[in-house]
């Protein structure tokens, strides 16, 4: 088992040391749009220049998704995905790449339904989520996770997950938004490893035009307490994108552009989709050479 947070560090001071430009983890949904398609999907972002994952879990409430994830959460669930789906998919990308950092990223019910099937438990919130966590945390572990992503846990209801987790090699993946407190981005600060996830914009994931504004400025507040990584997501869609977001952070997250293109191409085509997409966006393909 790797030391907590190892193939994170490792990847971020390769890349700080070539000097090529922000890592990308995309996201991709297990499962979307069929659980049979998710491995060569994986396989083909890992050809296109994916330096990690997020593999997403599905889930029918997914609050902090917009419509384009909320859509391919539907879509792999109707077509049978489970939580053994992302798994799978995660097994997938360590085959393929032993040294990525795997990121699973899901909301807090599948997760705790995961070890009990009792109703009472999937909705325990707090310290109670620890001995439930205990099955995912193995689980996850087995499969080559470093790090889970658990959107809808409150840092200071997260003690119990985070240490069930780093007990199996794994890390408790934070979250902050441009509207985080100072106290709360402190409590991560202070939790935090592998990396924290900047959202770089108020509202549901999406691709946006245009970074936010006020970004910088947000990133400034967080790296003021924290030595931790951080990685940006939410609204990441383009190559200028990913550099603008580069000039201030370490990693790149891209999720519903993604998704989108998934959908959007013939279903012979969907893993070539993949992989020029994040050609494209990585910089080793130009948009004016793009077919």
């Amino acid at each position: 088992m790797p030391e907590l947070g190892q193939r994170y560090r490792t990847a971020f001071a390769a890349s700080a040391e070539r000097g090529d430009g922000p890592l990308l983890f995309p996201f991709l949904t297990a499962g979307f749009p069929t659980p049979a398609e998710t491995p060569d999907l994986v396989r083909a972002a890992l050809r296109g220049g994916a330096a990690g994952f997020e593999i997403g879990v599905p889930f029918s409430d997914p609050l902090a998704d917009g419509p384009v994830h909320q859509d391919a959460y539907n879509v792999a669930l109707s077509a049978g995905a489970t939580l053994e789906t992302a798994l799978e998919a995660v097994r997938v990308a360590r085959e393929a790449s032993p040294d990525a950092p795997l990121t699973l990223m899901g909301y807090l019910n599948p997760f705790l339904a995961c070890g009990s099937a009792s109703d009472d438990a999937v909705q325990a919130p707090g310290a109670a989520v620890g001995e439930p966590l205990e099955a995912l945390a193995r689980r996850a572990a087995e499969a080559g996770v470093d790090g889970v992503i658990i959107v809808d846990l409150p840092v200071d209801e997260s003690d119990a997950a985070r240490e069930v987790l780093a007990r199996h090699g794994i890390c408790l993946v934070y979250l902050l938004a441009p509207t985080s407190t100072q106290e709360r981005i402190d409590a991560v600060a202070q939790r935090a490893s592998g990396f924290i996830y900047l959202v770089s914009l108020t509202g549901v994931t999406g691709a946006r035009e245009q970074v936010a504004q006020d970004f910088a400025a947000f990133v400034r507040r967080v790296q003021a307490r924290t030595d931790t990584p951080l990685a940006v997501g939410f609204g990441i869609s383009r190559r200028e994108h990913v550099l603008e977001v580069g000039k201030l952070v370490p990693a790149a997250i891209i999720g519903s552009a993604l998704t989108a293109t998934i959908g959007s191409a013939p279903p012979d085509g969907r893993a070539a989709a993949v992989e020029r997409y994040l050609e494209v966006a990585t910089g080793r393909r130009s948009e004016e050479t793009d077919e």
